[in-house]
C-alpha cells in the first residue's frame, strides 16, 4: 500500500517529516518499506502558459513556443513533443534547473534557434511510464485548470510529497486503505481526524423505482447494496485526483473510474460502476454461478466459471465476477451517462479462489480477500455519490436498495486492569488504558476493574483480550516497557552439556569421513513408513496431509536418504556420502502421545576415494562403512559387537546386526539389488544407530598409560570352523583367555573354497603379547598360547 503524506493531511495534522512518520508508524507495528520522494533530485520546475507555437524553419518535428513563465518576459523553448500548442499550462524546466537521473537544464540551441528551458512530460519528471494517463503517454503533460505560470509546477501537481510504502502484514488490511491509515496516524500522535464529505444533494426519483436488488445466496453474500447517479458527463478527473491515484499506483482513466478507484484507496471497500443503461434490465441478481457458464471480463477475455464462484446477474446473465473484475457490456465508457453503484460484502475465501484460479489479482480481490469494514460499505458509496455529483456533474437518486444484513459494526470485549498489566509488565492506571482505546478510536465503558472495548470493524485483527493488549503495548510504547532479567532456579555456567558435546564430536567424525549432513522431511508416504524399521511398532498418519507423500511419520532416515542420494545420482553426482541426525516416531495408541527417538543414519555409494594423479579409486564397500561406525564408537569410548542379520530392503548376506552392551541398537549393510535397481543406484550402503541408546553411555576419564618399554610379540593361528560361527565369537574366546599378556586380536583372512569343507572356512588370526612390567619370555607367552588354542578347540575350531 502507498500512503501519501499530503493526502494523509487532508484526514489528519501531521507536523512531522515523513521520516519521522514512517519510523513511528514502524515502530508500532506496521513497517514502512520505502519512502518516494518526488522532489527528490528536482530544481526549478515551473508550470508555464505556451502563448504561440510555429514550426522549425530546419526541422519537420519541432516547434518554436513562446512560454510565459512568470518572469518579465516569455522564453522561446524549442519542443519536439507531438500533442504541444497555443494555450496549453504545461510543466517547464527553467535555465539552471535539474530533473531526475542528473539531467541539467541549459541555454541551447536547436538547429540554430534558441532554446531557453524544457516542456517536460510526466515520465520526465519521474512518474512512471505505466501511470501517466494515456492521453498525455507519447507527449507532454497539460494541466486541465488553469494555473498561474511562474507556480511551483511540483505544488501544482501535488507531488511536492513523499509517499511511504507500507510492508503489510495479512492481519492489518485496515491499513489498506487511506482512512484507515488516518485512523492508526491520529492515534499515534493523539489528534482529531477529519472525514470527507458523503452528503449528496439528492433528488427526488427513488433508487428503488429505477434498479432492485435480489441475493441467492446470503452464505457467501451477507450484504448487496446499490445506489443511481443519472446525467453524468465523461471528462478527464482534476488533477488532485489524478495525481493522488498516480502516487497510489493507479493510472488515471476518467473521472468516474478514477472517483470508483479514489474511494477504494480511501476507504479500503471496493466499488463497481455499471453502465445502467447496458445492463439489460432494472434488477440485479446475486448468485453462484452455474458450472461451465461463460463470460467476457473488463480485459476481453472468456472466462469458464464454476459453480463455487459468485456472480452478479441482470437476472439471467452475468454482468461482473464478484469482487475480481466485471463484464465487458456493462463497463463504463466514453458514451456512459447513468450508473449503478455497488456496494457488497463478499465471502473472502470464495473471492480468494476465484481469483487465485482465474488469475485475477486485483486491488478490490486483495480487499475483499482479507476481509472488509462492514461499517464503511454505505458510507464509500454515498462518497461515490458525492464525488459523482461534484466532478462528474450527475444527479444521485433518493436511498439505496439493499438486501442482506451488514451485522454489527462493533465488537465488544472485555478485559481488566489486572490483566493488562501483568501481562505486559506496565503499571497503568485504568484512565490511562481508556485514553488510549479513546486515541484508538475504540468506544469503551468501565465498571470498576473491568473495561468493555467495543472494537470497530475496520479492526477485524482484534477479537480477543490478548489483541487489546497488544494495541495498549503498541499505543504506550515497545521501548517502555520495562526491563526484566529472567529468574533462574539453577544457574550454569554456560557449557555444552554432555549430549552436545557428544553430538559434535559425532558430527566432526562424520564430516572427517567425507559426510555431509543432510536434513530430511520427517514425513513420508505410508507405503515406506515401516522401511528399515528396527522396531516392529505402529506408524502415525497425519489427519490432513499436505500430500501422499507426507503422509505418515517416519520410523526410520534411510527411506529419505535413498532419495536424496538417487537425485543426486540423477544428475551425474556419482559419489555420495551423506548422514542425518534426527528423529522417528512410533505410536503408542490414539490416546497417548507417540515416542520420539533420536536416530543416527548414513548412506555411501560411489567412490570412496579418488587420487587421479596416482590413478588410484578406492569403491565404497561394506568394511569402509562399518569402519566410519566403529569410528564413531571408538570417539565415544564405547565397544560395538557385530552379528549377522536380516533387514527388510538390505542385502540378506551383507548386513550386520550393531549391538552394544548385547543389545541390538542398528545395522550396517548393503541395500537390497531390487532396491537399488527401483532407485537407479550402484551399490549402496547404508547405516543406522539408535542415537538415544548410545547417548545413554557413561563415559567415564580419559586415563593415560605410558608407552611400554618392553618388546611384544605376535603369533599367528589359522582355524578350520563351521561356516555359522562368526569370526567375532571367536575373537571373544581369545580375549577371555588371554590373560594380562594378550594386547589384541585381530583377524586378517577369511578363506572358503578349494582344499576346505563347503560348511567350512578357515580364519588366520594374528594375536599380540605384550607384559608392561618385564620381559616376555617363551614359557609366559607359550602357556597363554597354548591355554587359547584349547578353548578354541573347545568351540569345535581346528588347528591348522
Amino acid at each position: 500500500m502507498f500512503i501519501s503524506k499530503e493526502w494523509l493531511e487532508s484526514y489528519v495534522d501531521i507536523n512531522e517529516p515523513v521520516n519521522v512518520l514512517a519510523e513511528r508508524i514502524t515502530r508500532t507495528g506496521i513497517e514502512v518499506d520505502d519512502i518516494v520522494d518526488y522532489t527528490k533530485e528536482i530544481k526549478n520546475l515551473v508550470v508555464g502558459y505556451v502563448q504561440s507555437k510555429a514550426p522549425h524553419p530546419d526541422a519537420d518535428k519541432l516547434n518554436i513556443c513562446l512560454v510565459d513563465i512568470g518572469e518579465a518576459e516569455p522564453v522561446q523553448i524549442v519542443c519536439g513533443a507531438p500533442n504541444v500548442d497555443a494555450g496549453q499550462t504545461v510543466i517547464v524546466a527553467t535555465v539552471g534547473g535539474r530533473l531526475p537521473g542528473g539531467i541539467k537544464i541549459k541555454r541551447a540551441k536547436l538547429r540554430g534557434e534558441r532554446s531557453e528551458g524544457m516542456i517536460c512530460s510526466l515520465q520526465e519528471i519521474g512518474v512512471p511510464s505505466n501511470l501517466v494517463p494515456k492521453k498525455f503517454e507519447d507527449g507532454i503533460y497539460v494541466f486541465s485548470s488553469e494555473v498561474t505560470p511562474g507556480t511551483d509546477a511540483m505544488t501544482a501537481l501535488y507531488l511536492n510529497d513523499q509517499v511511504m510504502e507500507f510492508d503489510l502484514t495479512p492481519n492489518r488490511a485496515d491499513a489498506l486503505s487511506m482512512i484507515g491509515t488516518a485512523y492508526e496516524t491520529a492515534a499515534l500522535y493523539n489528534v482529531s481526524m477529519k472525514k470527507p464529505e458523503t452528503n449528496s444533494n439528492e433528488i427526488s426519483e427513488q433508487t428503488s423505482d429505477e434498479i432492485s436488488v435480489n441475493i441467492q445466496n446470503k452464505d457467501k453474500v451477507a450484504y448487496y447494496s446499490a445506489r443511481v447517479v443519472n446525467g453524468l458527463t465523461i471528462a478527464p478527473s482534476p488533477e488532485w485526483m489524478q495525481m493522488r491515484l498516480i502516487k497510489a499506483g493507479i493510472r488515471p482513466i476518467n473521472n468516474v473510474v478514477d472517483i470508483s478507484n479514489y474511494v477504494l484507496l480511501e476507504y479500503g471497500q471496493p466499488l463497481h460502476m455499471f453502465d445502467k443503461d447496458q445492463i439489460g434490465s432494472s434488477q440485479i441478481e446475486v448468485r453462484q454461478a452455474h458450472t461451465d457458464e461463460k463470460m467476457t471480463t473488463l480485459d476481453d477475455q472468456e472466462r469458464t466459471l464454476k459453480d463455487s464462484d459468485i456472480v452478479i446477474t441482470n437476472g439471467t446473465n452475468p454482468i461482473a465476477i464478484a469482487g475480481v473484475m466485471g463484464g465487458d457490456f456493462s463497463e463504463v465508457t466514453e458514451s456512459t451517462t447513468n450508473v449503478v453503484i455497488e456496494g457488497a460484502i463478499f465471502d473472502p475465501v470464495s473471492i480468494r479462489h476465484t481469483s487465485r484460479r482465474l488469475n485475477l489479482r486485483s486491488e478490490a480481490s486483495s480487499r475483499f480477500e482479507k476481509g472488509i469494514a462492514t461499517e464503511f460499505v454505505d458510507e464509500a458509496v454515498d462518497r461515490a455519490c458525492y464525488l459523482l455529483q461534484t466532478y462528474a456533474g450527475g444527479s444521485v437518486t433518493q436511498g439505496r436498495v439493499a438486501e442482506g444484513d451488514l451485522g454489527q459494526f462493533v465488537t465488544p470485549i472485555e478485559i481488566s486492569i489486572d490483566k493488562v498489566n501483568t501481562t505486559v509488565g506496565f503499571e497503568l492506571s485504568a484512565e490511562e488504558i481508556e485514553a488510549i482505546f479513546v486515541q484508538l478510536g475504540f468506544g469503551t465503558t468501565r465498571n470498576e476493574d473491568i473495561l468493555t472495548v467495543m472494537v470497530p470493524s475496520r479492526r477485524k485483527d482484534i477479537t480477543i483480550k490478548e489483541d487489546l493488549i497488544e494495541e495498549i503495548a503498541r499505543m504506550y510504547g515497545y521501548d517502555e516497557i520495562p526491563s526484566t532479567l529472567p529468574v533462574f532456579e539453577e544457574v550454569t555456567h554456560g557449557a555444552l552439556t554432555d549430549r552436545q558435546g557428544k553430538s559434535r564430536v559425532v558430527k566432526a567424525t562424520l564430516e572427517g569421513a567425507g559426510l555431509s549432513q543432510a536434513i530430511n522431511y520427517s514425513l513420508v508416504d505410508k507405503q515406506r513408513a515401516k522401511d528399515f524399521a528396527l522396531q516392529e511398532r505402529a506408524t502415525i498418519d497425519l489427519l490432513m496431509p499436505m500430500s501422499e507423500a507426507h503422509a505418515t511419520l517416519r520410523q526410520s532416515l534411510i527411506p529419505h536418504l535413498i532419495d536424496a542420494v538417487s537425485y543426486n545420482v540423477a544428475r551425474k553426482n556419482n559419489n555420495v556420502r551423506l548422514y542425518e541426525l534426527g528423529r522417528v516416531f512410533f505410536s503408542n495408541g490414539e490416546s497417548e502421545l507417540p515416542d520420539e527417538v533420536e536416530y543416527l543414519s548414513g548412506i555411501l555409494t560411489g567412490d570412496y576415494t579418488v587420487n587421479a594423479w596416482q590413478g588410484k579409486k578406492e569403491e565404497v564397500d561394506f568394511f569402509v562403512v562399518k569402519g566410519i561406525v566403529d569410528r564413531i564408537a571408538e570417539k565415544l569410548d564405547i565397544q560395538f559387537d557385530y552379528e549377522s542379520g536380516e533387514i527388510d530392503g538390505l542385502h540378506p548376506g551383507r548386513t550386520a546386526m550393531v549391538k552394544l552392551n548385547d543389545e541390538i541398537i542398528g545395522f550396517v549393510g548393503e541395500l537390497h539389488p531390487q532396491v537399488e535397481k527401483e532407485n537407479d543406484l550402484k551399490r549402496t550402503y547404508v547405516f543406522e544407530l539408535n542415537y538415544e541408546k548410545l547417548m545413554a553411555v557413561s563415559v567415564g576419564y580419559i586415563n593415560y598409560q605410558p608407552i611400554p618399554r618392553f618388546p611384544g610379540v605376535s603369533r599367528d593361528i589359522a582355524l578350520v570352523i563351521n561356516r555359522t560361527i562368526p569370526s567375532a565369537k571367536l575373537v571373544k574366546v581369545i580375549e577371555n583367555h588371554g590373560g594380562e599378556i594378550l594386547q589384541k586380536a585381530e583377524v586378517f583372512d577369511v578363506y572358503e573354497g578349494e582344499h576346505i569343507a563347503e560348511d567350512e572356512k578357515s580364519i588366520a588370526i594374528r594375536l599380540a603379547y605384550l607384559d608392561t612390567q618385564q620381559t616376555l619370555t617363551d614359557d609366559k607367552v607359550n602357556a597363554v598360547h597354548e591355554d587359547i588354542l584349547a578353548a578354541l578347540q573347545a568351540e569345535g575350531a581346528t588347528i591348522r
